[in-house]
């Protein structure tokens, strides 16, 4: 895993070049920019791996950065802030954000962290004897090379949407709670709470609903979700 491009983009020097130490120290390759705008111009030529994205941002703030990098990339992009509220959380996941750091930070946490996405986003699908996919009318679902195909058309779907629905199609007709969904799907290394499934479950539904009568999304109340075959 050594030697991917990360790119971090926050505006406090002293944060930035903490992360530069710890992450080239882990044999990450590091650019660092303080503004959205600076972000937003480098980032199509550089490609990062994965982006460290910080919400309160001079000229465009990590949101308007998220939303426009999601526009055109699935690059994995892990937000950083300040701020604890769930209403962060929950606005960074809708717009496509993969997994988010609370300021202050441990500096393993976020190696940790980085090194739990890169593996989920960047597992080695060169083995074709072990593709992982699954199928159902109108839906195929492929983890080895992240897609999701709804009636035949591939549909752009942010990795942790694609892990979730793969979990829970793998595993028709089981109920999972949202914090086995947590702990199964994000992994250990994540500290989320169980409103991030019901986000991730919302935007699934609608690339999801009315696709077809034999399956279903579905919440089973005072529980969780489960993938209902008919």
């Amino acid at each position: 895993m050594a030697n991917e491009k990360i790119l971090v983009v926050d505006d406090d020097p002293n944060i930035c070049e903490l992360l530069r130490l710890y992450l080239e120290k882990e044999g990450f390759d590091v650019t660092i920019e303080n503004d959205g705008i600076s972000a937003l111009n480098i980032f199509p030529k550089l490609q990062p791996d994965l982006v460290l994205l910080d919400i309160m941002l001079p000229s465009l703030d990590g949101w308007q950065v998220c939303r426009e990098m999601r526009k055109t990339s699935q690059t994995p992009i892990i937000m950083l802030t300040a701020k604890g509220e769930t209403f962060d959380k929950v606005l960074g996941l809708e717009l496509g954000a993969d997994d988010y750091i609370t300021k202050p930070f441990d500096t393993k946490e976020v190696v940790a962290r980085i090194k739990a996405v890169l593996r989920r986003t960047h597992s080695p699908a060169s083995s074709s004897s072990s593709i992982k996919e699954v199928s159902y009318d109108n839906l195929s679902i492929n983890l080895t090379n992240y897609e999701l195909k709804v009636s035949g058309l591939v549909v752009d779907t942010p990795p942790k949407e694609l892990e979730l629905i793969y979990h829970l199609a793998s595993n028709p007709n089981r109920v999972y709670t949202r914090d086995q969904l947590l702990d199964e799907v994000w992994g250990f290394e994540y500290f989320g709470d169980s409103r991030t499934i019901d986000v991730h479950v919302k935007r699934l539904r609608e690339k999801l609903e009315g696709v077809s009568d034999k399956w279903e999304l579905k919440t089973v109340w005072g529980v969780g979700y489960k993938f209902e075959t008919k």
